[in-house]
């Protein structure tokens, strides 16, 4: 499924227009102090990318989403889903290509990731097609959790964990990729998001 990404720090903004277009909202917690790269995003398909653009601070991004792990647990749409995501901006390892790194990413990483992150309840991987604005970013990794505690108690499961996978993302991705965001995720439409409208088939 291919997307469009925008990313910004307006949660106005953002809310407005994941709930116009039928799309995904993840906003941060307003409560969070320490800095960070956006506090917003908002995955939408739509053919009308300048819709997007007030949510759009930090860039506008064409992505191709996997689903590795889909959570047990279904929302309304327009409320916000249990628990918390975790959002892994990832820029590849300098000495590999994004192709090489998000070949990687898809099939080393993630089966990793469901053994060693034991908490870990949903994922799901963007992998950037093409930086339409902004700063260059090979993929945005969603990790969720049914709670802000199981995210801080059950990220690992022990210290063999840990290792694994900070020694395999280390070989995939630069150590200067931004920090995470943990937001609150929201579905407007489906999930993944899907387009509005219509068009005569045959």
């Amino acid at each position: 499924m291919h997307e469009l990404v925008a990313v910004g720090n307006d949660p106005e903004a953002a809310t407005a227009i994941a709930s116009d277009l039928g799309a995904i909202c993840y906003l941060s917690d307003p409560k969070e102090t320490r800095p960070m790269p956006f506090t917003t995003m908002v995955r939408a398909v739509t053919d009308s990318p300048e819709r997007l653009e007030s949510a759009a601070e930090f860039g506008t991004y064409l992505v191709f989403s996997r689903v590795i792990r889909e959570r047990p647990v279904a929302t309304d749409a327009g409320t916000a889903s249990p628990g918390v995501t975790a959002v892994f901006p990832l820029l590849h390892h300098p000495d590999l290509t994004h192709q090489e790194a998000d070949a990687h990413w898809r099939d080393i990483h993630a089966p990793l990731a469901l053994r060693h992150h034991p908490g870990m309840w949903d994922y799901t991987q963007l992998s950037v097609i093409s930086t339409l604005g902004g700063p260059q970013i090979d993929g945005f990794a969603l990790v969720a959790f049914d709670s802000l505690e199981s995210m801080k108690t059950r990220f690992f499961g022990d210290d063999n964990d840990r290792e694994v996978i900070y020694a395999d993302v280390a070989s995939f991705a630069d150590s200067k990729s931004p920090r995470r965001v943990v937001a609150t995720e929201t579905i407007y439409g489906q999930r993944p998001p899907t387009s509005l409208k219509k068009w005569p088939q045959g």
